[in-house]
């Protein structure tokens, strides 16, 4: 009974990844649309402003119920959760700025093929802090990883600026990705939430004062990618992953976040018109197995050997 408690729990984690996913996936064409009109900074400061108000209502709620507060004590909960969340918080802040910047020079698609790379640097910054993945989770990083070099550089090995700058965001998505599945153990994950997008915008706003010019105009033409940016993509999206990342080993949550990449390539085609060549399906195609070969292990071994690496 315990066993089938934990599967439905692994299975809810697993579904709420991907939901996560397809938001993101499509949020590349939003963040894309928005660069017409508005700058990074600016962007992403209103979009995560937006991500507090949408979790404002649930926040208040919970505090108003004496079990929720309850569970965690307010001297050392406090204390974690403003640490936790400024942590997370420019974690955030440094890899959403460097995505919206390289979204200036780069197509959504390989925006989000790059910035999937984290499936690797997840593992790898795993084993550093003591969480070594099994041997299914490194193989699926290992086919995603594989699929993602066909998805985004070309044969002739270049990378454009904007690649460049998404690359180097990859390595802070990653950071936040473990720092999450850390946290939300230990945090409620609402708060937590709420006070990452705080700061992530805060840190936003602050930036853009000083680099960007900001018009009422251009925030109004771009409402539309900033709406989608920050109750979908950051109110709903992310407070969905640091749900699911309580019951789901980093690594794993990686590999099926980093299918946002197949959804961002959709989007581009559908909306924005960006084309693939068969070079590029053959990447999606290598990040589905890689997808799947996770997923199975996982089946075959049980959710207690998945739960035993974390």
């Amino acid at each position: 009974m315990r066993s089938s408690f934990s599967e439905t729990l692994f299975f809810k984690s697993d579904a709420l990844l991907l939901l996560t996913a397809v938001i993101w996936g499509f949020a590349f064409v939003a963040q894309r649309m928005g660069m017409d009109f508005v700058g990074p900074f600016t962007f992403n400061g209103v979009r995560f402003g937006l991500g507090c108000l949408v979790l404002l209502p649930l926040i208040l709620r919970n505090e108003s119920n004496p079990r929720a507060v309850d569970r965690h004590s307010r001297s050392e909960g406090d204390k974690m959760l403003l640490l936790g969340g400024a942590m997370t918080g420019l974690a955030l802040f440094a890899g959403a700025s460097l995505q919206q910047a390289g979204l200036v020079y780069t197509s959504a698609g390989n925006a989000g093929f790059i910035t999937g790379l984290y499936v690797v640097i997840v593992p790898a910054m795993g084993m550093i802090w003591g969480r070594p993945p099994h041997i299914g989770i490194w193989g699926g990083a290992v086919l995603a990883a594989t699929g993602l070099y066909f998805l985004s550089v070309t044969a002739e090995f270049t990378m454009a600026f904007g690649d460049l700058l998404v690359l180097l965001g990859a390595f802070f998505w990653a950071a936040h990705v473990l720092m999450i599945g850390w946290l939300s153990r230990r945090i409620d994950p609402l708060r937590l939430a709420f006070f990452q997008y705080a700061a992530c915008s805060a840190l936003s706003l602050i930036t853009a004062a000083i680099f960007e010019v900001i018009t009422v105009s251009g925030l109004l033409s771009a409402a539309a990618p900033i709406l989608y940016g920050g109750v979908l993509s950051v109110g709903i999206a992310y407070t969905l992953q640091v749900v699911a990342q309580r019951h789901a080993h980093p690594a794993h949550a990686a590999i099926l976040l980093s299918l946002e990449a197949v959804f961002a390539a959709a989007g581009g085609w559908l909306v924005l018109d960006e084309k693939m060549a068969p070079r590029g399906l053959f990447g999606c195609a290598l990040m589905l197995a890689g997808m799947m070969v996770s997923q199975l292990w996982g089946i075959y071994r049980g959710p207690a050997g998945v739960k035993a690496s974390s």
